[in-house]
């Protein structure tokens, strides 16, 4: 019996392009996003989008707002579930794990913003919680980082690091095209 496995993609709104977060790297991402939901549509297999609606009313998240709407170019289509999260994590709060139950999946392919925010936090719920993980490296995106010490960190070190921890215990890191290859 094969796994049915889902495309999870979080926070792809057009807040991630306020001038709030600083530098981003990854500027490929949604490209890469784009390019697996084509491959997820083609095959009819299922795709979940996350989508933040925060309650700070300072947020380029923030319900109403042009920030709240999802980038074009991965935007989800007729049909497609969309949940929505007021926290870092996809599974506090929504009804994710009751979406996931229905579409019968127990694998996921976790792509979005920010990997070191709530990608960070909604892969490592989901390893807990049993599902085998997948992160593709280049369909996921870091912004740089002050540490408590003062110390900068590029966005390409916070996403190196990032990836290297959830490595192993609570994901597989792969490639969007390799991931694609490995699709039935």
């Amino acid at each position: 019996m094969s796994v049915t496995q889902a495309l999870l993609v979080i926070d792809v709104q057009y807040a991630i392009d306020d001038p709030k977060w600083g530098r981003r790297g990854q500027p490929e991402a949604e490209q890469h996003i784009a390019h697996l939901l084509g491959a997820w549509r083609e095959r009819r297999l299922p795709i979940v989008h996350i989508k933040h609606d925060s309650t700070d009313p300072r947020s380029p998240y923030r319900p109403g707002t042009e920030g709240n709407e999802f980038k074009s170019e991965v935007a989800p289509q007729v049909g497609e579930p969309v949940v929505d999260k007021r926290t870092n994590n996809a599974f506090i709060g929504t009804d994710l794990m009751d979406v996931l139950d229905e579409l019968q999946v127990r694998s996921l392919v976790v792509t979005g913003v920010l990997l070191e925010n709530s990608v960070d936090a909604t892969v490592r719920m989901a390893a807990n919680l049993g599902f085998e993980v997948i992160v593709p490296e280049d369909a996921v995106a870091s912004i740089d980082r002050k540490d408590h010490h003062g110390k900068n960190w590029s966005a390409e070190d916070v996403h190196a690091l990032t990836l290297s921890i959830l490595d192993g215990e609570y994901a597989k890191i792969s490639t969007s095209d390799a991931i694609i290859e490995a699709l039935p």
